[in-house]
């Protein structure tokens, strides 16, 4: 008995184009783009010059037509599915349109007082035209460094506590708040700061420390609860491995778990600087503003560019144009300085993180 072989497909002019390989029934890739932008032309018409009026048409149109086409062309199901991906994707297109506004705005308006002034002078005798930031940067890293220094090992030890020793109904409390203290207003933290100082020195009191811990009382709890969510993501192997040896726990934790977890706890601390960096009303309330430049955090008010952005665009003097442009610039670099740190934030995670090689 002969067996058959399958035929060959034929190659020249018999076989199937790509075209004719494509399933029928489905809209090319390109369509919902090409849709969209048949609906953002449109939407244009429709709307004028009004920008929020421009989104709405061209989100609420595209979806329409998106669903319209897919239905005629693909069926129920797979327009449904079409539908679904473009409110997503438009969703997320709407949330973009403000922060791109803002970016925009910020640097449009900021970018012309970015010189060499504004970072090495101060607002010490200046009126009017001139004049930098000198000492609200100066007095902005002080302030951030020493909120770094009181809340890191406090919340570092609190989490480690919590994941490796608390139990029961005091951890219970402790992680209650926790959560209270990582949602409570930014002006009860300086109220708190500004109450405690004036028990000790009397009325009418203002420094840096002061600021560094009203700070400190909105970085703790999410240094705690960044640090202890990355302590329970140690596995408890390694752990057990280390006790199996006759380590002792305290040391398990300072070998073991902390090096383990460093990328996470590092990631964590900088995204918590990066959340305290930009605070006005606690500043407002127990640092102050000064025109001079003052690096003693012990020794009378320290100026900060969110407090100095603040009082130059609500108190812009006469004429107000050039304090307004130091109040954009002072925006524009809080801005720069809070994507560095998440940026450093991202090279902790991706250069700290353990080694898993094969």
């Amino acid at each position: 008995m002969s067996v058959q072989t399958p035929p060959t497909p034929l190659s020249g002019a018999g076989a199937a184009t790509p075209m004719q390989q494509r399933v029928e029934g489905t809209l090319p890739r390109w369509a919902p783009t090409a849709v969209f932008a048949g609906a953002a032309v449109a939407a244009a018409l429709l709307s004028g010059f009004n920008i929020a009026l421009f989104v709405i048409y061209t989100v609420v149109l595209g979806t329409l037509a998106v669903y319209v086409v897919s239905r005629v062309r693909e069926g129920r199901r797979r327009a449904a599915d079409r539908t679904v991906t473009s409110i997503v994707t438009s969703a997320f297109g709407i949330a973009m349109v403000p922060l791109v506004a803002l970016i925009w705005e910020v640097v449009s308006r900021g970018a012309e007082r970015l010189d060499a002034e504004f970072f090495t002078a101060s607002l010490y005798g200046i009126i009017g035209e001139g004049g930098g930031a000198y000492h609200a940067l100066m007095g902005t890293l002080i302030i951030t460094g020493l909120t770094t220094l009181i809340s890191v090992p406090i919340g570092l030890m609190t989490a480690i506590y919590l994941v490796e020793y608390a139990q029961g109904r005091l951890k219970r409390a402790i992680t209650f708040f926790v959560d209270v203290m990582t949602g409570i207003p930014s002006i009860v933290a300086g109220l708190f700061a500004y109450a405690l100082f004036v028990l000790i020195f009397g009325p009418g009191i203002r420094l840096g420390i002061m600021g560094a811990v009203a700070l400190s009382v909105l970085m703790i709890p999410v240094v705690v609860r960044s640090a202890e969510e990355v302590l329970k993501l140690v596995p408890l192997e390694l752990r057990e491995a280390s006790y199996a040896l006759g380590v002792p726990k305290w040391r398990t934790i300072t070998k073991v778990v902390i090096p383990t977890a460093i990328a996470g706890i590092g990631t964590g601390v900088t995204l918590a600087i990066a959340r305290v960096i930009g605070e006005t009303a606690p500043l407002l309330i127990t640092v102050g503003i000064t025109n001079a430049t003052n690096f003693d955090p012990f020794d009378g008010r320290m100026a900060t560019l969110p407090v100095y952005a603040y009082y130059q665009l609500t108190q812009p003097g006469v004429p107000p144009e050039f304090a307004i442009d130091r109040a954009w610039t002072a925006a524009l670099l809080l801005i720069m300085l809070v994507m560095g740190l998440n940026v450093v934030a991202r090279l902790i995670s991706r250069f700290f993180a353990p080694k898993t090689g094969r």
